[in-house]
């Protein structure tokens, strides 16, 4: 491992792009603790208590606690997500961009044009909402958050929120094109990963005072690196179907006659289905901090973290999304038909209809692995801290909370700094950053991460 370290300082181009790479994500650190004008520090902070899990808090995790903290930064890179989200969807129901798409880079350039378009408007909207939502804020202890609202606050908001998104949007892209790695993920790594240093404090202080037992933390460690290494592990898995190509002669030459594989990822819909999910799910909890009524406060209850329906609906919008993500990206269709456009087939399986049903029913199968993975690491960390509240369930509810082990009922009062979506993306954008380091060392004659066996990537 040190020598490989060695070896990336020692090629001069890797080592500009690992440079320019830390420094752009030193800027964006930076400009993540810089304030909105205009805000009290302290009120906003007593506000922010109030609104874990709601889509306020979700947010807050992709911008690196920018949001929270109400930074030229607070939109993050989730305007720009959202945008990518919509055009993907709209190339399946728009034949203009399902063309586009289809044209190579051109294409693929005029689609990340309107990707930009469309990030802009999201950031127009959301910081206009914002400026109006703060203006009419109060902490819980009644101090204003927007001391002196006012029309030059609000488009103040909208001018810093909306010009600190497109600038970190332009980060991402540098670091993509001059850098090393997914700028884009390589941004939302550095606002996750930021925490760290916090969460370790915390657990020394914990060690300390005696809040934290030793036992505990070594269950605590144990078990992220058993996540971690599941993650690994499913994250690199793919189903590989054989696909054989028939012998052309085309002029004096020979093409084809060569066997390879058709790679089917388990994940192969990623991060988004929690993203999806959890944007979702935390609707109700939202409106209910907007609109003060008894009705929806008590609804809103049932969604808090650890209620058996807020688990139910969860990994149900998991693995619905996993399917609808999966459906929209990969078409079991155009697969079939350019295989056999260049005379490929799968042995055993007729070209056409048929070959697009086998290739449809091999991904439903491991479309539901990954779903259930997906759901089971989105679900494990809001579980060690809180378990399962079946108290709240009709008539069978007291009976279930008396004799099922408190452990279950309670949770393992264990602080997860990571959720499990913060995990994922970690460990996801650490393997495909390190994939792209081992390409670079590999291709200049260097030995790799990984001597014996090359590290593959998650999108295989």
């Amino acid at each position: 491992m040190l020598d490989s370290i060695r070896n990336i300082f020692s090629i001069p181009e890797l080592r500009r792009r690992v440079l320019f790479t830390l420094v752009l994500l030193a800027i964006y650190r930076i400009g993540a603790q810089i304030p909105n004008p205009g805000i009290s520090a302290d009120a906003l902070a007593e506000f922010w208590q109030t609104q874990k899990g709601t889509i306020f808090g979700f947010i807050d995790l992709f911008s690196g606690r920018a949001m929270s903290r109400m930074t030229i930064f607070a939109l993050g890179i989730m305007p720009y997500i959202s945008a990518s989200i919509i055009l993907q969807l709209l190339q399946v129901v728009w034949p203009f961009l399902e063309r586009l798409s289809k044209e190579g880079e051109l294409g693929r350039k005029k689609i990340t044009q309107y990707t930009r378009y469309g990030t802009l408007l999201i950031c127009f909207i959301q910081a206009m909402g914002i400026g109006v939502y703060l203006q009419s804020l109060r902490s819980p202890g009644g101090a204003r958050i927007v001391p002196n609202p006012g029309m030059g606050f609000q488009l103040l908001t909208v001018l810093t929120l909306t010009t600190g998104t497109i600038f970190v949007m332009w980060l991402g892209e540098q670091i993509s094109e001059r850098g090393i790695g997914n700028g884009i993920s390589l941004i939302i790594f550095a606002g996750i990963v930021v925490d760290m240093p916090r969460g370790l404090l915390s657990i020394v202080s914990g060690l300390r005072t005696g809040n934290m037992d030793p036992l505990r933390l070594i269950f605590l460690v144990a078990l992220m690196l058993a996540v971690i290494a599941i993650i690994v592990f499913v994250e690199r898995g793919q189903r590989r179907i054989p696909v054989s190509y028939a012998k052309r002669v085309v002029g004096r030459r020979v093409y084809g006659g060569q066997s390879t594989h058709l790679p089917l990822r388990v994940n192969t819909g990623g991060v988004i289905p929690i993203i999806f999910a959890a944007s979702i799910i935390t609707i109700p909890q939202t409106f209910a901090q907007l609109v003060k009524v008894p009705v929806f406060q008590r609804i809103s209850e049932q969604f808090n973290i650890g209620m058996p329906l807020y688990n139910l609906l969860y990994v149900s919008a998991i693995i619905f999304f996993t399917y609808f993500y999966v459906s929209i990206v990969f078409n079991p269709v155009d697969v079939a038909d350019n295989l056999r456009k260049y005379g490929g087939f799968i042995p055993g399986i007729r070209p056409g209809k048929n070959t697009s049903d086998f290739i449809d029913n091999t991904l439903s199968r491991i479309t539901l692995v990954g779903a259930v993975y997906l759901a089971a690491i989105a679900i494990l960390p809001e579980f060690l801290i809180t378990g399962i509240k079946v108290q709240s369930l009709p008539f069978i509810g007291n009976f279930l909370d008396a004799n099922l082990p408190r452990w279950f009922t309670e949770g393992l009062n264990v602080d997860f700094y990571f959720g499990g979506t913060s995990i994922l993306i970690v460990v996801g954008v650490a393997m495909d950053t390190m994939q792209q380091v081992e390409a670079q060392l590999v291709m200049r004659h260097y030995d790799g991460f990984m001597r014996r066996s090359r590290l593959k990537g998650r999108r295989g």
